[in-house]
């Protein structure tokens, strides 16, 4: 017979006689299975975080030249940006002021950094280096665009110089060299009727009964006939954002419609509308949006003859409309 097994308690510090032999042999083996798969497993955990595989050590080496690379781009990228700033800055402070352009719209040559390319990038790849040289790289490649167009428009513009010049009201609308016919400048003034202040939206040059008027620019008649509040009026559309308007006239000499050179006699001074007294109301208007006229008078006054028609038009008084 074979020889009974018997199974120390530590709890209960005693023996106990165990009938079953095969089921505490399959216990026995299955807890020291257990163990041994707890043991190994911790083995490898403990190894595989103190050392790294070959494949491992290559990623890390691949990882950190890849870094290397983004920074030296980087660098490279904000050199470029550097020498792009400055193409703008003389782009939008010189040449578009040579030719007489708007400076281009800050907001034109920036790119939407919240886009959803970027949020995409941001999931796929764990290294912030790799989206903010996406996005640079991005910009540089939008504000090239936009330099581009802008260059082109440039060209555009400086081949149509002169006929922008042309087009640009730069002259007194009367005989007025001894500037004694200016009454009234542009700005806040007392209004003639109502004595209360208003904005005067021109320059009135006082004169004879039907004194010729001319044209300031060349141009287009858009407009000719009776207007409220101005009376007989003619507007003139020069191109390149530039109108002038021309109001209390006696008559007119030209139709809607026909061409006009700088200097053409287009009507005669008159006291037609809201007007107390026969005088010429002259605006210029630029995209929209008046100006002041004794802003383009450069090809008809010195220096001094431009001094003395600041001074004359300053006052407050003596509008006539």
């Amino acid at each position: 017979m074979a020889k009974p097994i018997y199974h120390f308690d530590p709890k209960t510090m005693t023996y106990f006689r165990i009938d079953n032999k095969i089921q505490y042999r399959i216990s026995n083996i299955i807890s020291h299975l257990v163990s041994s798969v707890f043991a190994g497993l911790a083995c490898f955990v403990l190894f595989v975080m103190l050392f790294e595989s070959p494949n491992e050590k290559v990623l890390r080496s691949e990882k950190l030249e890849l870094e290397a690379q983004y920074e030296l781009l980087n660098s490279q990228i904000e050199e470029i940006q550097e020498v792009l700033t400055d193409i703008q800055q003389r782009d939008d402070n010189l040449y578009r002021v040579v030719v007489n352009a708007d400076p281009v719209p800050s907001e034109a040559r920036e790119i939407d950094k919240t886009s959803v390319k970027y949020k995409d990038l941001r999931e796929k790849t764990s290294s912030d280096i790799v989206v903010l040289t996406t996005q640079k790289v991005d910009e540089l490649r939008r504000k090239l665009y936009v330099q581009s167009k802008s260059f082109n428009e440039v060209f555009d513009a400086a081949k149509n110089h002169e006929e922008r010049l042309l087009r640009t009201p730069s002259i007194q609308p009367v005989l007025n060299k001894d500037m004694k016919r200016m009454a009234s400048g542009y700005g806040m003034r007392i209004d003639p009727i109502y004595k209360t202040p208003k904005f005067h939206a021109g320059m009135d040059f006082s004169g004879a009964h039907r004194s010729e008027i001319f044209a300031t620019a060349k141009g287009t008649l858009t407009f000719v006939g009776w207007k409220q509040g101005y009376g007989n009026c003619m507007i003139i559309d020069h191109g390149f954002g530039y109108e002038t308007l021309y109001a209390h006239m006696d008559g007119f000499k030209l139709k809607r419609g026909q061409q006009v050179n700088r200097g053409d006699v287009i009507g005669y001074m008159g006291n037609t509308g809201k007007s107390t007294g026969t005088h010429l109301h002259y605006e210029v208007h630029y995209k929209g949006k008046v100006t002041d006229p004794r802003n383009y008078y450069f090809q008809d006054l010195s220096p001094e003859e431009y001094d003395e028609m600041v001074r004359l038009t300053s006052n407050n008084g003596n509008v006539f409309d």
